[in-house]
């Protein structure tokens, strides 16, 4: 418990103390956002505030698990040092796309066939490598079983292991592109992105450390093995997500309305993979959708907005993702942020819930 709450302290410090000289070095370098003009009037005003603030993010993430093994001299598992490549590969790509906008002086950056391609050689080696590296109880860093709280009987790999592979490389690389999406559409306001992921991860700190002391391999004998779980390296997802809580926490001091820096892709990418390789790697694939239900929304907003133009040429939103909506209906910035992020938290505390109820009726 100590390498978790020193791992979530650390990330917030880095972030709380780090991200001021970021602002002052991207100040320094004009390296400021541009604004969609056919968004809403008032985020004009917003053009050239820093960003790519998901930079110290990363590094607070990073750092935060570093220091917490080696306090305790423990060498990083499999399962931590797969997050952390899915976190910082998927951030590298959001770096390429700020900059790219920065570059050319647009709000665009790399295509999306581009992105695509970046996220999908990102999460093939990610998934491919989550099949490997068993521990010496025969566990991998993932499964091929589709799960919602713990492995499920549905098996990817139903027709051999060659084809369960390619199945597996097909659903996790959905997942890690869905999710790492989902928050990209849900960074459009100051703070939502940053205050809801840091519930997310609150969670999942909590997943692991339950995961941990109810772990098949370490907490239990056979005589309850149907309670335990088959997770193979619980406290590293704990002690990543405890960092990525903590870090998002102390980029929010300088996030939050006005802010004064925002991530960028390199922020809302990296943690919308964290998202994905906690729920892949934690074997909650299915039970993150009720976590991250505020991403979720964000997401099918835009999803049933396009679909509804291009089907009949009418919108059913007055502007998509769903939190411009509301900007447009009267509501204050300030105002669809804290309500968003009441509605993510009530998301992270039905999931909570729900991963506990499927404990105690198992």
């Amino acid at each position: 418990m100590t390498a978790i709450l020193l791992s979530a302290a650390v990330g917030l410090l880095v972030t709380l103390l780090g991200t001021p000289l970021l602002i002052r070095f991207l100040h320094r370098r004009e390296y400021g956002q541009f604004i969609r003009q056919d968004g809403p009037q008032q985020h004009l005003t917003k053009r050239g505030t820093p960003t790519m603030g998901g930079m110290v993010v990363i590094v607070a993430t990073v750092l935060g698990y570093a220091v917490a093994n080696l306090i305790e001299l423990r060498t990083p598992r499999a399962s931590g040092v797969l997050l952390l490549f899915l976190i910082v590969g998927l951030g590298l790509i959001g770096f390429v796309d700020d900059f790219a906008k920065i570059s050319k002086q647009r709000s665009l950056g790399l295509r999306a066939w581009q992105k695509i391609v970046g996220q999908a050689l990102i999460g093939i080696t990610f998934s491919v490598a989550a099949l490997a590296f068993a521990d010496r109880n025969g566990l991998t860093p993932a499964s091929t079983r589709v799960s919602f709280a713990r492995d499920s009987t549905i098996d990817l790999a139903f027709a051999g292991a060659g084809l369960g592979l390619v199945l597996f490389v097909v659903w996790a690389n959905f997942l890690i592109t869905a999710w790492s999406n989902a928050v990209n559409l849900t960074d459009g306001l100051d703070g939502l992105a940053a205050g809801s992921s840091a519930m997310v991860f609150g969670a999942y700190t909590l997943i692991g450390v339950w995961q941990t002391n109810q772990s098949c391999t370490y907490g239990h004998g056979d005589a309850v093995a149907t309670l335990c779980y088959q997770t193979r390296d619980p406290r590293d997802l704990a002690m990543i997500a405890a960092a990525l809580m903590g870090a998002c926490f102390g980029f929010l001091w300088w996030n939050a309305s006005p802010a004064k820096i925002f991530m960028g892709d390199t922020g809302s990418l990296a943690l919308g993979g964290a998202v994905a390789g906690l729920s892949i790697l934690s074997r909650t694939e299915f039970l993150a959708v009720i976590i991250g239900g505020l991403f979720l929304a964000e997401v099918l907003s835009v999803g049933i907005q396009v679909l509804s133009f291009k089907s009949t040429g009418r919108r059913v939103l007055r502007m998509a993702p769903l939190h411009h909506h509301f900007e447009l209906g009267g509501w204050t910035e300030v105002n669809v942020v804290i309500r968003f992020w009441i509605i993510a938290g009530a998301c992270v505390v039905v999931g909570l819930g729900l991963f506990y109820a499927e404990y105690l009726v198992s």
